[in-house]
């Protein structure tokens, strides 16, 4: 396993576009519009998050930019994510979407912007991709990448001749119970970095005995060893809370190391486990 340097909070990782994105990240999904999303990120900010990650299907875009316009951090030191739902998909849908996305947040560009998920087939899926490749072009977008897209989807964009920009960033739920071998494989080997969402597995596995056990060995929580797993195999992490003492401590993951064989008695545990739903298989 390939070392990845983990020096804290700041710890980034460089885009194929040419961008950086930090490594651990804030996830709002779920997060109420208005107070809820606000303190979130809020507390996130001022816990040194510069990572928000967001989508229009969440609801609260507006609650996030608000958090960060109080927050007093310049808005070039954070970093942020929006999705395109698949509502939206289509080359002019997805332009106004963006549109809208930008008025909501309340700001100038979007870090980066994600297709959220592959489920509205191949056609629309193209276009809006060339769609994105425009919103990147003309600087309203910083980096543009994809959600939940398995290998075939993936080899349908770096397939197509008119494809200009290939996905920066694949975001997909990755954990131990779900470790997505073919998928992450192959963004590696195209340079498209791998975003893992529900990290946590959604509190699904946090009594499991292994867990506990690499996690009482290194006096942290199963889940900071669940957050800590994930960056050290390279991938961007978001884990998604709306508590502060939660936000605080998802963020105490650089001051201890997993071994190699805790990172693999880890990965052994996949069982194929979705914890919602599996838009990587569609058509």
């Amino acid at each position: 396993m390939t070392r990845v340097e983990l020096t804290g909070l700041q710890s980034s990782i460089k885009l194929s576009s040419g961008h950086s994105i930090p490594r651990l990240g804030l996830g709002v999904y779920q997060a109420e519009e208005g107070r809820e999303t606000e303190n979130a990120v809020l507390w996130a900010l001022q816990a040194g998050y510069r990572h928000i990650d967001t989508a229009t299907i969440y609801g609260n875009e507006t609650s996030v930019g608000n958090a960060i316009r109080k927050s007093g951090v310049p808005r070039n030191e954070i970093f942020v994510t929006t999705k395109l739902t698949e509502d939206d998909q289509g080359y002019e849908t997805t332009l106004a979407a963006c549109t809208l996305s930008l008025k909501k947040l309340g700001l100038d560009y979007i870090d980066l912007y994600l297709i959220h998920s592959p489920l509205c087939g191949s056609e629309l899926r193209l276009q809006s991709w060339k769609a994105m490749e425009k919103l990147q072009a003309d600087g309203k977008v910083k980096s543009i990448g994809v959600s939940n897209y398995g290998v075939h989807h993936l080899k349908e964009l770096l397939d197509d001749p008119d494809v200009t920009i290939r996905p920066a960033v694949n975001q997909i739920e990755v954990h131990p119970w779900l470790t997505r071998t073919d998928i992450v494989s192959f963004c590696k080997e195209n340079n498209i970095a791998v975003e893992s969402y529900s990290p946590l597995v959604q509190a699904h596995k946090l009594q499991d005995p292994t867990l506990n056990k690499i996690a009482s060995t290194h006096s942290k929580t199963p889940a900071q060893v669940l957050i800590r797993w994930n960056l050290q195999r390279g991938n961007i992490v978001i884990p998604k809370s709306s508590k502060k003492e939660r936000i605080i401590e998802n963020a105490d993951v650089f001051g201890f190391e997993l071994s190699e064989e805790e990172v693999e008695e880890l990965a052994a545990l996949n069982e194929n486990y979705v914890t919602e739903w599996d838009p990587t298989v569609a058509p």
